[in-house]
């Protein structure tokens, strides 16, 4: 790797690595549903010009079925279920959890009867992320508020969805045009919602600098900076960044917002990521960015 993919890829380490922070503070004074307006409706206003400068936008009039469903699972429902969980578990536990999207992925590809059904070793992986999954909120149970972990889950399932619908239904698309799509598609939805959920007083600094980082740095910066290192180093590498970005998530809970490490989330986590090699056998699949 060179070191502007070394860059790049650092960038993305970090950069996927604290929308958990941001949110577990911007929640604290935003309903999720209108943090998820502001976020998407920036995100769109900064992308949408970028697509279509480069014409990517009309090549996805005629896919607009599966990108209505691409933009349900991958956006507009996991971004208000990940606030609405983190009004209630810390940043920190919540992306060590995401973490176990690729064997969510697995499991499905398996049970849709795709041609890359698991075998032996996948099926170990799988056990070993599960386990993972239940070291990192079984070993703490007390602390654990169980409709939020169920939030969680149809996170994840929808983060392992909106590839498989990718690959399907919507390969060959251009990546801006369908980035930029989902999130004005997803603003228009959360805007009469948002309105009726606006907050009653100006919200403070620490919050609005959250919802412009989510908005500016974590969306539309991550996306370009992201799509550049795809095309620097191929997307099997630039998946690597998945390994790291839960830790990143974990480490700044803890010492920014003074959140507490437990057993429970070292020992999940490696047993995650470990289930996760095993059980896609080509190493982390794809994160989407939360």
């Amino acid at each position: 790797m060179n070191r502007r993919g070394a860059l790049l890829f650092a960038a993305m380490c970090v950069i996927w690595g604290i929308p958990y922070l941001m949110i577990r503070v911007a929640v604290r004074e935003l309903a999720p549903v209108t943090l998820v307006f502001f976020r998407t409706a920036i995100g769109a206003v900064l992308l949408t010009p970028v697509a279509a400068y480069r014409g990517e936008l009309r090549p996805l009039l005629t896919r607009w079925k599966p990108l209505l469903a691409y933009t349900a699972v991958e956006v507009a429902v996991p971004w208000v279920l990940l606030a609405r969980a983190e009004t209630k578990l810390t940043s920190s536990l919540t992306g060590l959890l995401i973490a176990a999207v690729p064997l969510v992925g697995a499991l499905i590809v398996t049970l849709t009867g795709d041609r890359e059904r698991l075998g032996g070793r996948r099926w170990i992986g799988l056990l070993v992320g599960i386990a993972g999954v239940a070291a990192l909120v079984g070993l703490d149970v007390g602390q654990v508020d169980f409709v939020a972990l169920a939030e969680i889950g149809l996170v994840a399932v929808g983060y392992a969805l909106g590839p498989i619908i990718l690959s399907r239904s919507m390969s060959g698309l251009p990546p801006y045009g369908v980035v930029a799509s989902s999130l004005l598609l997803s603003a228009l939805v959360y805007l009469p919602f948002a309105a009726t959920r606006w907050p009653a007083t100006s919200p403070s600094a620490h919050v609005i600098e959250s919802v412009v980082g989510l908005a500016v740095v974590c969306t539309a910066l991550a996306f370009l900076i992201f799509f550049a290192l795809i095309a620097e180093v191929g997307p099997v590498r630039a998946m690597v960044i998945t390994y790291i970005n839960p830790a990143v998530a974990a480490v700044l809970g803890v010492t920014l917002l003074s959140e507490h490490l437990t057993t429970g989330m070292v020992i999940g986590f490696a047993l995650v990521l470990a289930g996760c090699v095993l059980a896609t056998g080509r190493g982390v699949e794809a994160i989407p960015e939360p």
